[in-house]
């Protein structure tokens, strides 16, 4: 029989998968329903719209009630949510309505199942909770880019099938979390209050600065990069988006041991390998803006592994200090700040693509790094000048 934490991690993967399945569908879209760039990652983005009010919301509702009460439900909103996109195919403006669910459906989910798969990893050894969970979720966000992007590609009927697979993966998911034992917690009031935590310098300064890289750093990778080369790959295009999505999705999650030992010797130090490999992942992409052909496919794939190294061990790193850092009876509520901070991110393919055409592709990457770096540096001088003794 499956461990708890397993059937949960059944779940989180589920979901992430739907979360992420969207992403290599621009290509189809574009040739089907004549979407442009800006329409696509706008949609991509609207899926933020769901996220963040239901991560602060059922955060808290997960802390007082249990993790069960939330995740539960939460997997009809995701199957309704495939349902939906599916429609989109007939009625474009649909597609805003299917993200915006699977938001709904993620935010339901990361808060609490991340605060639940601590609580079931409680006999494991520290930071396995937090390691769990950012498998789970890295997994899902791959499989789902790269299984929709490859049956998309090459099944017919590429509006249709991916979303039955996710709704196919969802039931399976329900039936292996409803058993799952609920963690009993401290009850907590549902009114608003200020979470402990956000008023530390360690979070406010040591992780709330940098947390938007976390996802901006991957939608540029498969949203930003992919469409750059189209033109050359041409038949293959939609398959190698979902590729370059799995990638950088699945090395995060493959990352995950030697983040954990970059955060035991030092919170801070899995903080800055994240970094300085996001920074190379974007210099790597100035190459893809100054070339075309083998040369720019090559150099998304390099840019994909270093994005997505810097996506896990900056995910993986956050979700550890915020275990540290969080009460129990806080802890989803402050996973979820997290998450919304961290979602933040999934705006910057949109801004690229609004600069780009003025700027041009490389000096708006340039950009980015140079603000991931600006990130690190005046959070850490802030921090430690707060944890200074007076």
């Amino acid at each position: 029989m499956l461990s708890p934490w397993v059937r949960l991690a059944a779940a989180l993967f589920a979901v992430s998968w739907g979360a992420n399945q969207f992403a290599p569908m621009q290509l189809v879209y574009r040739e089907h329903l004549g979407l442009g760039n800006g329409a696509f990652t706008a949609m991509l983005a609207s899926y933020v719209v769901g996220l963040v009010p239901a991560l602060l919301y059922f955060g808290r509702v997960s802390d007082r009630f249990g993790r069960r009460a939330v995740i539960r439900p939460m997997i009809p909103v995701g199957i309704v949510s495939s349902l939906v996109l599916i429609a989109g195919a007939a009625v474009p403006d649909l597609l805003y309505l299917g993200r915006v669910l699977a938001g709904l459906a993620s935010g339901m989910a990361f808060g609490a199942g991340t605060a639940w798969m601590k609580e079931l990893s409680s006999t494991a050894p520290d930071g396995a909770g937090a390691r769990r969970a950012a498998v789970s979720l890295s997994a899902g966000f791959g499989c789902g880019a790269l299984f929709a992007g490859v049956i998309a590609q090459w099944l017919p009927a590429p509006e249709l099938l991916p979303y039955l697979v996710h709704v196919a993966l969802m039931v399976g998911a329900l039936a292996l979390v409803w058993a799952v034992p609920d963690v009993r917690v401290r009850a907590t009031d549902l009114t608003a209050k200020p979470l402990s935590v956000l008023a530390t310098p360690q979070f406010r300064w040591g992780i709330a600065p940098w947390a938007p890289w976390v996802f901006g750093v991957a939608t540029v990778s498969f949203a930003t990069l992919p469409p750059l080369v189209s033109e050359s790959l041409r038949s293959t295009s939609v398959a190698f988006t979902g590729l370059v999505a799995a990638l950088t999705l699945i090395t995060g999650a493959v990352i995950q041991p030697w983040a954990k030992r970059w955060s035991q010797q030092d919170d801070a130090a899995g903080v800055r390998v994240g970094i300085a490999l996001g920074v190379l992942g974007f210099g790597a992409a100035t190459v893809v803006a100054y070339t075309d052909g083998a040369l720019s496919v090559a150099a998304i794939v390099v840019a994909a592994f270093l994005l997505g190294s810097c996506y896990g061990i900056l995910l993986g790193s956050g979700l550890a200090s915020v275990e540290k850092l969080a009460p129990a009876d806080e802890l989803a509520q402050t996973v979820a700040v997290f998450y919304c901070l961290i979602y933040i991110g999934f705006a910057v393919p949109f801004v690229i693509s609004l600069l780009a055409p003025h700027l041009g592709y490389a000096t708006c990457f340039v950009g980015a790094a140079l603000l991931m770096l600006l990130s690190v540096a005046v959070g850490r001088k802030v921090k430690d000048r707060h944890l200074t003794p007076t």
